[in-house]
């Protein structure tokens, strides 16, 4: 029997143009997360970068490398499954870039220093998503902290701007904050969680610690 494939709505095939140019998909990310002005206070705040820091940082999931000049000049690597993501971004922001997944990462052990998991477990199932963590276990060293930053429910209906938001989200997994916790893995520890808002879109913030 033919199988049918599901007929996208025009939102979605509009979403789907929008997020295949890494340009535009940046500018409406902007927009609606106020500057990523949450992200980058969190970075600053939990993973303290600063200029002449010498330890490796690895941002998996980097999309356009918008966060790469929070971190010491010639320390920062990104990663991400897209290739005009990573184009653009090894194009127009510092650092270096590789294609790739965040289940196989493509370094050794105990590679970096500190790690960056920003709006990308929601776009994994279960499976996947558990696979990532536990790659980034392994390419990050002891003690090495791995600030993870994902999506979750606008809390009741405080924030419908919000709500409407992740109705057109291109991740199929976003979580609660409970949820994520079960795929970090026994390689990581919780140190501190709690919530952001940044714009018009709700986040959960986990400070992590490789055992």
């Amino acid at each position: 029997m033919h199988q049918v494939e599901p007929v996208s709505s025009p939102t979605e095939r509009a979403l789907d143009r929008l997020s295949s140019s890494p340009r535009l998909w940046n500018a409406l990310r902007w927009l609606a997360e106020a500057g990523f002005a949450g992200e980058r206070m969190a970075i600053a705040r939990e993973l303290r970068p600063w200029h002449g820091d010498t330890r490796r940082f690895l941002d998996l999931g980097c999309g356009t490398g918008e966060f790469a000049r929070e971190f010491p000049p010639g320390h920062y690597v990104g990663v991400d499954p897209s290739f005009a993501y990573v184009q653009f971004a090894a194009h127009h922001r510092p650092g270096a870039y590789l294609t790739g997944l965040g289940e196989a990462l493509p370094f050794y052990d105990a590679s970096f220093d500190a790690g960056l998991v920003c709006g990308v477990l929601h776009h994994l199932p279960d499976a996947t998503a558990s696979a990532a963590m536990s790659e980034m276990a392994r390419v990050l060293c002891s003690n090495a902290p791995l600030l993870v930053i994902e999506d979750v429910p606008p809390p009741g209906r405080s924030n419908p701007a919000g709500q409407m938001l992740h109705t057109l989200d291109r991740g199929g997994y976003i979580r609660t904050t409970e949820a994520y916790r079960t795929i970090f893995g026994p390689a990581f520890r919780v140190e501190q969680s709690y919530p952001m808002r940044t714009g018009i879109c709700d986040y959960a913030v986990y400070l992590l610690r490789r055992r």
